[in-house]
């Protein structure tokens, strides 16, 4: 009775060779790189936090206005852009509409000025404008009182409630996405499939962005504004991340989902306002952070909340063209493949 030789067993370095294929070395690489890089952009955002040109207004009767700003466009390393203002009224009115940050009001009949904050911005920025102005007020023989005039709400502790119901939504978009893609393929075979996983996408959006509305409102209390308000932006938060993620796998394939992480999380959130708002922030963060979703959603998130929806226009135009461009870029590609596919999304 003859038996079948059996292949020798391979060697330990064989078994190695097979499973350590090209494309897993890159996938590899690749993981490897993003986390290099999500410490590089965390630390490097968030390691020195100091104010560089803080809009700020100074009310002072007569000279005192333009002797006090010329004194602040003189402090160490430029913190402060000031710029004299009419009245109290008007620093008020600007600090709501957010043209500024603060606003210093001198008595000129006394050694007690008042500083207008509104930590509704971000208490870090207010706290490091009480620090900065109590120093200077002191060099000049002077005190200084702190007005709140935009106050994060109570339950909004660290005013980071806004920026971590951002990170929520933007996480479920490009979560969404990548699920989407990896089901059944990175790159949509047809319009048909790229059509449905879009469709997803919204419904996905619409419902996250209600929750997340209805959470940090109703149930937690831990934000103010309009519920109906945040669900709009929630869901347009949502589904921009999700479209724009969509768009890149299409390009780059199931590296896309790693390229998404890179825009959104890695470069997004340290640059998004949120632990520092964007006064606070190194050169390189401040620049990019407005054109990113999660510092757009940051920013319309605080307006809504605390500022009467004030200057929310050109956040929502850069979420909108996030979601428009990943809708356009999936479409077309979807439509370039018009073989057959089967059913799923």
């Amino acid at each position: 009775m003859s038996r079948t030789a059996e292949a020798p067993p391979k060697s330990f370095l064989a078994e190695v060779k097979d499973a350590v294929t090209p494309r897993a070395t890159l996938l590899v690489v690749g993981v490897v790189a993003l986390q290099l890089l999500f410490i590089a952009s965390y630390v490097g955002a968030l390691h020195h936090p100091k104010p560089k040109d803080v809009a700020f207004g100074v009310v002072a009767p007569g000279a005192a206005a333009e002797q006090t700003v010329a004194r602040l466009e003189k402090l160490p390393g430029g913190p402060l852009n000031p710029r004299a203002l009419a009245d109290e009224a008007t620093a008020r009115e600007r600090i709501v509409n957010r043209d500024i940050d603060g606003a210093l009001l001198v008595d000129p009949n006394g050694t007690t000025d008042t500083l207008l904050v509104a930590s509704g911005g971000g208490k870090a920025l207010s706290n490091a404008l009480v620090s900065l102005t109590t120093a200077v007020e002191k060099d000049q023989g002077r005190t200084v009182r702190t007005v709140d005039v935009v106050p994060a709400d109570a339950q909004d502790a660290n005013g980071l409630t806004p920026f971590y119901l951002v990170v929520g939504w933007c996480v479920g978009g490009y979560l969404c996405a990548s699920a989407l893609a990896i089901s059944t393929g990175a790159r949509p075979a047809n319009l048909r499939r790229a059509v449905i996983r879009l469709a997803a996408m919204a419904l996905v959006a619409i419902v996250g962005g209600l929750g997340g509305a209805v959470i940090v409102g109703p149930v937690l209390g831990a934000l103010p504004g309009s519920v109906a308000a945040l669900w709009g932006l929630g869901a347009l938060i949502t589904f921009a991340v999700g479209a724009a993620t969509l768009a890149l796998q299409c390009v780059f394939g199931i590296v896309g989902i790693g390229v998404a992480v890179l825009l959104v999380v890695i470069l997004g959130n340290p640059s998004a306002g949120g632990a520092l708002p964007p006064p606070m922030l190194p050169p390189f963060w401040r620049a990019i952070g407005p054109a990113l979703p999660p510092g757009a959603g940051t920013w319309a998130t605080r307006s809504i909340a605390y500022f009467k929806s004030n200057d929310i226009t050109a956040s929502m135009l850069i979420l909108a063209a996030w979601a428009a461009l990943g809708t356009a870029i999936t479409l077309a590609a979807g439509s370039r493949n018009r073989q057959a596919q089967p059913r799923g999304l």
